[in-house]
């Protein structure tokens, strides 16, 4: 079995550009919906960047695996996958990209669990429990954050709440994608094929509902341009590839402590290139939920570091 190691200065300062590009994601899409929709931005990215995917298949000698089942646990990712990026893009009609971006990364929550729910092995401790119950409270902060100055009329609010739920339940569904993968014949396919699945799922599915919502304008003006490439080939080919390969080669736990740097480059691109506000209530909700998500996901690298301060 391939040993998988801790993390070094690559796999960091790797893991911190790809927080970076995530963070970012939200914001080029929010920025880019008067001339391409959110929605229509991620169907297009997951055709071009599946294109991209299947070259490199292509360059690698790679059959994609359909047989054996894993095609159904393929249909079953790739559907969530869509279910995930349409809630994200409707969302991104309502709320703002800081809402969005804290919200769709509660998914460690959720995926921690779900893991505890179906595996004797992935049981949480206390510090996990303390943890899941640090992000809810956090999540219930984020949501009345909202208002507090009475800037906002009331039909606003309620379309922005609306807005953040959307966003909560695709971290739901980021979850759900993450659980498949984890229990199912996808645990030992190529990570390259699962990629594939997830972004001709989209693709698919998310084209056709883009017309159907009526989300299928476009003007190509450079601004939808270059928030396509950006999400095409930085974000949906070149820094989930990365991603993927991380897990392959380093400890899953130890980088999902990097999960918490997302939310927060999201923030302060939300902040210093849509002029979003940032209200007290948010702020302290986003707090519990990125230490939240740091206690379930980090926990045995935490507790390896405070056994380490306690020998000195």
């Amino acid at each position: 079995m391939h040993e998988r190691k801790t993390l070094d200065g690559q796999a960091s300062a790797i893991m911190t550009l790809l927080c970076v590009i995530w963070g970012l994601q939200q914001v080029v899409l929010k920025a880019a919906a008067d001339d391409i929709t959110p929605l229509l931005q991620i169907a297009l990215r997951s055709g071009i960047a599946a294109a991209l995917v299947w070259l490199v298949m292509r360059w690698r000698q790679e059959k994609m695996q359909w047989g054996n089942g894993y095609w159904k646990a393929g249909g079953l990712v790739g559907t969530l996958f869509a279910i995930e990026f349409l809630l994200v893009g409707e969302g991104l009609r309502f709320t703002s990209a800081s809402h969005m971006v804290v919200l769709l990364y509660t998914a460690p929550i959720f995926v921690a669990l779900g893991l505890h729910w179906k595996l004797p092995a992935e049981r949480l401790n206390r510090w996990q429990w303390l943890g899941i119950g640090l992000a809810f409270a956090g999540i219930v902060l984020t949501f009345f954050g909202r208002g507090d100055d009475h800037t906002y009329s009331e039909s606003e609010l309620s379309r922005m709440l609306w807005g953040d739920m959307l966003g909560l339940l695709a971290g739901v569904s980021w979850a759900a994608t993450t659980l498949v993968v984890r229990l199912s014949r996808l645990a030992s396919a190529p990570t390259s094929h699962t990629l594939q699945y997830q972004l001709l799922g989209a693709f698919v599915l998310l084209v056709p509902a883009a017309m159907l919502l009526g989300q299928a304008q476009i003007h190509f003006t450079p601004l939808a341009i270059g928030s396509l490439l950006f999400h095409s080939v930085v974000v949906s080919f070149a820094s989930y590839l990365a991603w993927f390969w991380l897990l392959k080669n380093y400890l899953a736990s130890r980088l999902g402590v990097f999960s918490f740097l997302t939310p927060l480059f999201g923030m302060v691109f939300g902040v210093w290139l849509l002029n979003e506000p940032l209200e007290r209530n948010f702020i302290f909700g986003t707090v519990c939920v990125l230490g939240g998500v740091v206690l379930v996901s980090g926990h045995s690298w935490l507790n390896s570091a405070w056994q380490g301060i306690w020998k000195r």
